[in-house]
């Protein structure tokens, strides 16, 4: 195995599960989205962790992820969050998965698509209360539901909402997203005035989990959250307040140490000139491992909790370190790049001024994935 690796904290993952089953409270299900590789963790692996643990379902981008799951034998309610193509439907039916639905045609394909196959397709109705992306408008809701109902092939199954700005403790904001709320639960209303079942109601993002109770309804989804973040406004990014554990850390390991002399250049650009006669040491990660070149000069890797800052450009597959004019550091020595009691990737996104997601999505396949239980060093 290579030395760069993900470490995965399988109990870090239970316990930001258990903590969105506390706040929310035992009512609520919990689905887990585990699209994008479970957002970099490992999508089947992460899955099965989540189910173990209490989540009840899972949600996916498409239908390859959802059949990946599928082939792995997972057999829980996936939701298909992203608009599906027509022809993808037959699979979809095949892999019993749950497509999110906002308009008309898309309900008639569906239904032609759930005839033809003799089976009858679960489907959620997606409402878009101020998102701007998918989902059909709030007064168009009840006639959706009446036309799923009606189709003779299809379930409604659940009904639901994305919050754009739950994470956000601005008045503005805060007052937006009520109001999305409002508009939602106005939906959710004329589809029981028709005399139809909206199935589950879902609407809570990790944003919603932290700050809106009255989002929580009859599922929530919380993605960021269980992975460990609290992205809020106010609130610490590594999710201190509610007790949160990052649930990855990427780990390397110093493969060369080698002295450079006062003057002499490290990397691509000559960005880098040793003030003095210092050591460096390698370490194979780079760009394509998902060390984003943008940390060049502006981040440390640590070994036995010390931090070494960057010396120069990360390169595609390698990054160096400098260890100063005297060293204890060994050849073959562990370096953690970041990682629960590190830097975490939400530290990493601030300076990039992106978001934790950015940091774990952007993790390349070719870094194995290590599932570990026990407390995180």
């Amino acid at each position: 195995m290579r030395a760069t690796k993900a470490i995965i904290h399988i109990d870090n993952l239970r316990g930001n599960i258990k903590a969105a089953r506390k706040i929310a409270g035992s009512h609520p299900k919990i689905c887990v989205p585990v699209k994008a590789d479970a957002y970099g963790h490992g999508a089947v692996a992460v899955s099965r962790y989540a189910l173990e643990a209490g989540a009840e379902y899972l949600a996916v981008a498409d239908l390859a992820e959802g059949a990946e799951l599928r082939d792995a034998g997972i057999t829980a309610p996936i939701l298909l969050l992203s608009q599906a193509l027509p022809e993808e439907l037959p699979d979809i039916i095949s892999e019993e998965l749950i497509p999110l639905v906002s308009d008309d045609e898309f309900i008639k394909e569906a239904g032609r698509a759930a005839e033809l196959a003799k089976k009858r397709l679960v489907v959620h109705l997606k409402i878009d209360t101020g998102m701007g992306r998918l989902g059909c408008r709030p007064e168009a809701a009840a006639a959706l539901a009446a036309e799923i109902v009606s189709s003779g092939n299809l379930v409604l199954g659940g009904t639901a909402t994305h919050l754009s700005v739950s994470d956000s403790l601005e008045p503005g904001d805060i007052a937006y997203t009520k109001e999305q709320l409002r508009r939602f639960r106005e939906a959710v209303d004329s589809i029981k005035n028709a005399g139809i079942e909206p199935g589950i109601i879902h609407a809570a993002n990790s944003g919603a989990l932290m700050f809106h109770a009255d989002s929580y309804f009859d599922m929530i989804r919380p993605g960021l959250f269980i992975y460990g973040y609290s992205l809020g406004a106010g609130v610490d990014g590594s999710g201190e307040e509610f007790s949160l554990a990052p649930v990855m850390e990427l780990r390397s390991a110093v493969v060369s140490v080698k002295k450079v002399k006062k003057g002499e250049a490290v990397s691509y650009g000559r960005t880098w000139i040793a003030p003095e006669d210092t050591f460096i040491g390698v370490i194979p990660v780079g760009y394509a491992d998902g060390l984003p070149r943008r940390l060049s000069n502006n981040h440390s890797v640590y070994i036995r909790g010390r931090a070494y800052p960057l010396a120069g450009r990360i390169c595609m597959d390698q990054c160096m370190i400098n260890l100063g004019s005297e060293t204890e550091v060994q050849r073959w020595e562990e370096a953690v790049i970041f990682g629960p009691g590190y830097i975490t990737a939400a530290g990493i996104a601030e300076k990039l001024g992106a978001i934790p997601y950015e940091v774990t999505c952007n993790i390349n396949k070719r870094v194995p994935r290590i599932y570990l239980s026990g407390k995180a060093r």
